[in-house]
């Protein structure tokens, strides 16, 4: 199947049958093919799984090879939140597609961000019909929480990790995430990594890798 948006595959080792999928969003300038690498260390991990890594579904304004979800080369929230919005239903689309594929339930789905890109799973884990298994969200943040807070419908279980060095995205905003999760009764996990800036260690992929399992119970 084509889906509609271009997507890294990794496919099961030995593959009798697709019990769950994991999709991995990347972050602002990256693509699909980046953040396939996690995938490629945790396949071994995660018998009868499918990882799915797809392209943002629009070019990147300053990385012309890379992709974006939504546009930041505007300072403005509202115009901010307009194009993550058009991010979420092209990102639903898909999700749906994968479902349809796989025979697949939302319960059976765990959404993986990093950046940009865990920005995106944070919105959708709270605003789908159904919760997905859990969220993983490396260096995000909430794009705008009083929006959130209206759209919320769901409650997707998270851990949110993020590197105490970041200056891309500030630790402050996992701490704000944390807050607003609480207080929406939304179950949520945090990790803090020392002496980390605005990446994946391999603490964090092995701590994310380690929640994953324990909530597809493998």
């Amino acid at each position: 199947m084509t889906f509609c948006l271009t997507t890294t595959i990794i496919k099961p080792e030995n593959v009798i049958s697709v019990n769950q999928a994991v999709i991995l969003l990347h972050g602002y300038g990256g693509h699909g093919k980046d953040i396939s690498m996690l995938a490629t260390s945790w396949q071994r991990s995660l018998p009868n799984t499918i990882f799915l890594c797809p392209n943002g579904h629009e070019k990147c304004e300053i990385n012309s090879a890379g992709y974006q979800w939504f546009d930041l080369t505007k300072d403005d929230p509202e115009y901010i939140l307009e194009q993550s919005k058009k991010a979420e239903l092209k990102i639903q689309e898909f999700i749906q597609e994968i479902k349809n594929e796989y025979n697949l339930k939302s319960n059976q789905l765990c959404l993986v961000g990093f950046s940009q890109g865990c920005m995106m799973s944070i919105n959708l884990g709270l605003t789908s019909n159904e919760n997905y298994n859990c969220i993983v969200g490396f260096s995000g943040k909430i794009i705008n929480l009083k929006d959130l807070a209206d759209r919320k419908i769901s409650s997707t279980k998270m851990l949110l990790i993020h590197g105490d060095q970041d200056n891309v995205v500030s630790p402050t905003f996992l701490l704000e995430a944390k807050d607003f999760l609480i207080r929406n009764n939304v179950e949520v996990e945090t990790k803090i990594i020392n002496n980390c800036e605005h990446h994946i260690p391999v603490e964090a992929s092995s701590q994310a890798l380690d929640y994953i399992k324990n909530n597809f119970k493998i």
